[in-house]
Formats: structure tokens, C-alpha cells, sequence
């Protein structure tokens, strides 16, 4: 029977190729429709909104942090795709006494690549996950961006304030941009006006989510920074870790051409 590890170094068996799937990750939900896998996927979180036809028509469970466990039962899935940072443990915990789970957990492109290649074998669509590697590979190669010795500061959320930290995905894909972040701490911790202002980036990126930034909130931060470059960014680029990372290279380049302009 075949047997299967996620990247909680979990086993994960699955007797058969899957053919009811859920995926309770926003990234990992398009890439499974990237893969091909229309017909496959029977659920989904209502923020798995690419791709935007298959979101209007697949089934809902909740969101990534309150899924719809009784939904889910109905469903009886052959397979649930599933993410260490961006789902709730004791509900994960539980879905795995059920049916099997498969995890990942990835803080950068080398390991959201491996998860690419996981899920592409756990799929059946081994092949397409691997060309779709190359590709991603190929174009982040070809991402000529001179260090420019930029210090950013990444916000995700207001009230309070919180930064994409050390140790995450985001803050990868900044080093790949030839940025520095400004915060050391790992993770996505709070801060205060005070420490934004000691940490004087000389760039700050307002994200798309998972709180929606937008112009009104640019005045805010370049009256408590006004040495500071303020932009808003698309978090898509900077958090989706699927095939969403085939746009990201090219994004990036425009973004930093404009900051170095």
C-alpha cells in the first residue's frame, strides 16, 4: 500500500490515487487545479479564491481556522491537503483520526518547491508537478535583482501592527528581492509605532492580505516614517507558495525597478 510523507515527516497512506480531495490552503487549492485535477477537488475554504471559476462552483468548508467539520464528513473525502501555519492543530487532529491528511510546512521557495513535488505524487500528476518545478526554478534564475541594500518592513496586519518576521516564507522571498528585513524576531510578531520608527526601513510593504491594506492606510505609515518608501504589495506574490509562484519572479522585478528608480 502506498505510503506517502508530508512535511511534518508524517505518514501518510493512501491505498488508491485520490479522488475526493480537499484542500483547506488557498495556494495549494490552485495549484491542485494547475495540476489538472478540476474533477478531483470537492472542497475547498472560502478563501480559495483561484481560480476564480472553480471557487464559484466547489464546494466551501469554512475557512482555513474554522472548517465546517460536519461538512467535511458529508463530503467523505479521499484525501485532505492541509498546512501546519495556516490551519487550526485540534481541528487537523481531528480530521486525521478520519481520513488520510497530508501537511505541509514551508518558511521557503526550496521546501514550497519539495511541497509542489509531494502533492504531485500524492495526485497522480507527478509529471506535471515536476515540469511545473522546472519552470518556477527556471524563472526565479532568471531574476537578475542587484542587492540593494534596501532595509523593508513587511506588514501584514493593523491593529496591532504585525510584521512577516524571520523563519517564514515571506521573509525568503524579501532576501530573493535583494531587501533586508528590518525585524529579527521569527515569526509574524506585533509591534508598536516606537519600534517601527527605531527600526527605520527604508521601504515599507503595506500586504494585500491577509489584512487588505489600501491607499487611505499609505498616509499612515509616511507620517509615522516619512523617510520611508511606502507601497502597497501583493501578498499573493509573497505568501502562495503554489503555482502562483510562476508570476511571482517577473512581479518582483517591476516592484523592485520601481523602488530603485
Amino acid at each position: 500500500m502506498p505510503v506517502f510523507t508530508d512535511q511534518l515527516h508524517r505518514e501518510v497512506i493512501l491505498p488508491f490515487v485520490p479522488k475526493r480531495i480537499i484542500s483547506v490552503v488557498p495556494s495549494q487549492t490552485e495549484l491542485l487545479f494547475h495540476l489538472g485535477l478540476g474533477d478531483e477537488v470537492i472542497g475547498i475554504t472560502k478563501f480559495c479564491i483561484h481560480p476564480a471559476e472553480k471557487f464559484k462552483t466547489t464546494t466551501k468548508v469554512g475557512g482555513t481556522k474554522q472548517l465546517n467539520i460536519d461538512l467535511i464528513k458529508q463530503l467523505n473525502p479521499d484525501l485532505i491537503i492541509a498546512n501546519k501555519e495556516e490551519n487550526e492543530r485540534i481541528q487537523i487532529e481531528e480530521l486525521m483520526q478520519l481520513y488520510p491528511v497530508w501537511i505541509s510546512d514551508i518558511s521557503n521557495l526550496d521546501e514550497a518547491l519539495a511541497m509542489i513535488a509531494g502533492v504531485g505524487q500524492l495526485v497522480g500528476r507527478e509529471a506535471e508537478a515536476k515540469k511545473l518545478n522546472q519552470l518556477i526554478a527556471e524563472r526565479f534564475s532568471q531574476l537578475h535583482i542587484q542587492q540593494t541594500y534596501l532595509s523593508v518592513a513587511y506588514l501584514i496586519w493593523r491593529k496591532p501592527y504585525m510584521v512577516a518576521g524571520k523563519d517564514t516564507f515571506i521573509d525568503n522571498l524579501l532576501t530573493k528581492c535583494g531587501l533586508t528585513n528590518v525585524f529579527e524576531q521569527d515569526r509574524y510578531p506585533e509591534v508598536t509605532n516606537q519600534m517601527l520608527i527605531k527600526a527605520n526601513p527604508g521601504v515599507v510593504f503595506l500586504s494585500s492580505e491577509p489584512y487588505p491594506f489600501a491607499q487611505k492606510h499609505i498616509d499612515e505609515f509616511k507620517a509615522l516614517l516619512p523617510n520611508a518608501k511606502v507601497k502597497l504589495v501583493d501578498g499573493e506574490m509573497f505568501s502562495w507558495y503554489g503555482s502562483r509562484l510562476l508570476e511571482a519572479p517577473g512581479y518582483f522585478e517591476g516592484l523592485i525597478n520601481q523602488l530603485t528608480d
